[in-house]
């Protein structure tokens, strides 16, 4: 994510004999996978068939696959899962309407990643990048044969098309990124060059350039791309759509005339025929639905239903497994997101008072079964979260911005939620504390028990939710906010109804989570970057808005090492947990996963460094499917 200077400025600050030494480095190192190291005035032009955050590539040129993967794993069969609420959409990169899961499968990008590597990409649509070591621009050549599923070539023209369909109708947050992208032009028929703002984030923009969806501009001279459909889209990707019932259900159909199915990135992947997702109004519903057979694989997120509800017949038949895999990912940001727009939320005491109201450890033990542990951090699960007092390393970018931090940032160890002691949801002496936060920040009990501030208005809070199964979590804490005398009410909406008011910021109180990066950098300008507070439908949902913090993730952005970037993150991560813009939930550092007996993958009990890769990589074993249909355990 951050970092402390930019790479650019190191750039230009080395000598000569500096500069060689550094191409000598590049060619030599196994692991760095340049193919050649070239002059060009008085910079080292780079070519190679991958590139990393930080310039080291665990595979070489010409491997054979991925380490993670089976290559003779067999094609065949179906993955069917589920997923929450509806959808109206296969668009998935613009602001209009609900887009299907998994509809980001149908295009490919320039370069693509693997899972266990958290910061590197190899060739896919390109075979080659080639950049100068200042990163200021990127020129990938283009495979020749790759080809869009309705025959036709993938062009440097469409990634140009594609980079200005997305700045100028796609997602805000896509025009947050792109703001130092200062031109993208089509050399030839096959090479595409991305030139970057000099004091942008250059080690990133690589990268994100590399990582952009490639569209059909052919395609789309008869289509508004801003505009949502459920018609089929045209890409190059390995899926293609098969069948949808808007709502209720995608399927998705592998292609075989897929033109990129033997390169070494795919090889051993996308191995289902067809990929299925069934949609769901609430949760207790898809898991019974999941019993039935209706789908075959199924995530746990549900620490009552994980705790009391899997000894179902078919687990005990054997029909069905139920396994906890380990997590190496940083834990999900997950909590509940104040709307810092509205001015009830200005004062930092608010919102600390009402996220003390929150009582994880009776939720932990009463209503999860004491799955789960209390969240304290943004990069919870890592080495990345911040630790007791700042370090000399973290002070050095903090003092600079002492201006605009709170000043817990340097007298106080790095803020973890209030715990409670008590056995009683309500513990009077968390919310004692509470209480005077709140008359600090000049909001009094009144005669009807409701807090209101100088002008007589009440402190009225609205949690907004779409889950049903959330309501008994909610509840609790709900009812603790009433002792404070806020006057505090539980909306529950429909999934598209949420999506809606999310987008235009219209809420209080609103449940999010986001998976953060190992190696955390550009995209945090749409979480918590000014430029995204006000852009409507931007990942920006609290709305923060702060200089000291924007220039946490440029310094971020530009780190120049894995210890700098480590030492930026934590700095940040101190500074957003001091600023209370969250009420922090629990997190499990691992996987609790259950499946049809039918499916086999290529490692045991420790899946790849960046996720189990379910979808991408497992395969499906006919023999086993058959027999759960002996069995009477599936219809099919």
């Amino acid at each position: 994510m951050r970092q402390t200077r930019s790479s650019q400025t190191g750039a230009r600050r080395m000598t000569s004999a500096a500069r060689g030494t550094l191409a000598a480095l590049m060619v030599l190192i196994a692991g760095l996978g340049a193919t050649a190291a070239t002059s060009e005035g008085d910079q080292t032009i780079i070519k190679a068939h991958g590139v990393s955050t930080f310039g080291e590539l665990k595979y070489e040129e010409g491997f054979d696959h991925f380490d993670y993967v089976n290559p003779d794993a067999p094609k065949g069969g179906e993955f069917s899962t589920w997923a929450f609420g509806n959808f109206d959409s296969l668009s998935p990169y613009i602001l209009k309407g609900n887009a299907a899961a998994l509809s980001t499968v149908f295009f490919d990008t320039l370069m693509t990643g693997g899972l266990d590597e958290p910061d590197a990409m190899y060739g896919l649509v390109a075979h080659t990048v080639e950049y100068p070591e200042s990163r200021e621009w990127v020129i990938f050549h283009m495979r020749p044969e790759a080809e869009f599923s309705d025959g036709t070539q993938v062009t440097a023209e469409d990634v140009v098309f594609s980079y200005e369909a997305l700045r100028d109708k796609g997602q805000p947050s896509y025009r947050v990124l792109f703001r130092d992208f200062k031109s993208v032009e089509a050399l030839d028929k096959h090479r595409v060059k991305f030139t970057f703002n000099p004091d942008g984030a250059l080690r990133e923009l690589l990268l994100s350039a590399a990582g952009l969806p490639i569209f059909s501009k052919a395609y789309y001279e008869t289509r508004d791309f801003g505009e949502s459909t459920l018609e089929p889209p045209l890409g190059s990707g390995a899926y293609m759509l098969e069948e949808v019932d808007a709502g209720n259900s995608v399927t998705y159909k592998r292609r075989d005339d897929y033109w990129a199915k033997d390169l070494n990135v795919n090889v051993g992947q996308n191995n289902f025929d067809r990929i299925k997702v069934e949609y769901f109004a609430d949760y207790t519903t898809a898991f019974e639905a999941f019993k039935g057979g209706a789908y075959a694989y199924r995530e746990e997120f549900q620490s009552l239903i994980w705790a009391t509800a899997y000894n179902f017949p078919a687990i005990k038949q054997g029909h069905v497994k139920v396994e906890t895999l380990p997590d190496g990912r940083p834990a999900g940001t997950q909590g509940w997101w104040f709307n810092l727009r509205r001015e009830k939320f200005s004062d930092p005491r608010v919102r600390k008072a009402i996220s003390m109201a929150f009582n994880f450890q009776w939720s932990n033990e009463s209503l999860f079964y004491g799955l789960y542990e209390r969240t304290d951090s943004f990069w919870e699960n890592s080495d990345l979260q911040a630790e007791g007092m700042p370090s000399e390393a973290e002070l050095a970018l903090l003092e600079p911005l002492r201006d605009n931090l709170p000043e817990e940032v340097f007298t106080e160890p790095a803020f973890t939620p209030a715990k409670s002691k008590s056995g009683d949801v309500a513990d009077r002496r968390v919310l004692r504390r509470a209480s005077r936060l709140l008359d600090a920040a000049g909001w009094t009990v009144g005669d009807r028990g409701i807090r209101t501030n100088e002008a007589g208005e009440p402190l009225s809070v609205e949690i907004l939710n779409d889950s049903a199964s959330f309501e008994r979590i909610i509840n609790p804490y709900v009812e603790n906010l009433k002792r404070l005398g806020v006057d505090v009410r539980y909306v529950r909406v429909d999934s598209a109804q949420l999506q809606e008011r999310e987008k235009k910021f219209d809420f209080d109180i609103t449940t999010r989570r986001y998976a953060m990066s190992m190696t955390p950098g550009i995209e945090l300008r749409g979480m918590f970057g000014s430029d995204a507070a006000t852009a409507q439908g931007s990942n920006n949902i609290a709305g923060v808005s702060n200089p000291a913090v924007d220039s946490l993730i440029k310094t971020i952005e530009n780190a120049e090492s894995r210890e700098d970037l480590n030492v930026a993150v934590s700095a940040l991560d101190r500074v957003l947990r001091a600023m209370h813009i969250w009420v922090p939930q629990w997190y499990k550092p691992s996987h609790n996963i259950a499946y049809f007996d039918m499916f086999e993958r290529p490692y045991d009990d420790t899946p790849p460094m960046m996720g189990l890769g379910e979808i991408s990589i497992w395969w499906y074993n006919p023999q086993k499917h058959q027999a759960l249909i002996d069995a009477g355990a599936l219809r099919r």
